[in-house]
């Protein structure tokens, strides 16, 4: 049996994959179609999207990897919601990392490093002009993982990747007023330093780089509405 589509166009069905079930997820969370604290009932999806809740239940697990949902046991799965507190922290915590990584990147990086981070940020660029928000959010948060990656210690690479991830969810959750762009041009800023082998002046953009994309979020302490699935689905 193949999958229908919807009014929309969207596919339905016995025939939609865990994949495509886990993109429309994420996809709406990231518009903020299902803002933060939506609870995301097994059985109401899958008469949504016209699966088992098996194909559901593995969706919400993917995307709670992504941290984009978190599973509470004996409640469900909710779209997840980071607190005002734990921002402050993340930021807080990767202007410490990044400073080190940064430095570190520039002693080690070879040309073909350097020139790898150039192509990311081209990357960038054309995820903003025509991406998703959420592959936009992606690119920005993954330039500062090539960096990490590069600079070859491994244990703060994979505390930059979690931070990383959190911070990509707050961003999005907190709809930062700052432009994409803005970001983009700090990382082009960035670069330049590094080519220089500039190590203080590298490690002082990442610093306001960091503060300037938090200072740009809507921090607030109330928990948004929850959303219609059927309608936020659409």
């Amino acid at each position: 049996m193949t999958a229908v589509k919807n009014a929309r166009g969207n596919a339905t069905g016995p025939g939609v994959d865990t994949e495509a079930i886990h993109q429309r997820l994420a996809d709406a969370i990231a518009t903020h179609r299902l803002p933060p604290g939506t609870k995301l009932g097994e059985e109401a999806l899958g008469e949504i999207f016209g699966v088992s809740r098996t194909k559901i239940r593995q969706a919400l697990f993917q995307l709670a990897g992504d941290k984009l949902v978190t599973l509470i046991p004996g409640r469900g799965a909710f779209v997840a919601q980071p607190s005002v507190r734990e921002a402050r922290e993340v930021f807080e915590a990767r202007r410490i990392i990044e400073a080190a990584v940064v430095a570190r990147f520039i002693e080690v990086a070879t040309a073909k490093d350097i020139d790898a981070l150039n192509d990311h940020i081209v990357l960038e660029d054309e995820a903003i002009k025509a991406g998703t928000p959420q592959s936009r959010n992606h690119l920005l948060g993954d330039f500062h993982e090539v960096i990490a990656r590069a600079a070859g210690n491994v244990v703060l690479t994979e505390i930059l990747s979690e931070l990383v991830a959190r911070t990509s969810l707050i961003t999005l959750f907190y709809q930062n007023t700052r432009g994409a762009a803005e970001s983009l041009e700090e990382h082009r800023l960035l670069l330049k330093a590094i080519r220089r082998r500039d190590r203080a002046a590298a490690v002082e953009l990442m610093h306001r780089h960091l503060s300037n994309v938090e200072a740009g979020l809507v921090l607030r302490e109330e928990t948004p509405a929850g959303a219609d699935l059927r309608a936020a689905l659409s």
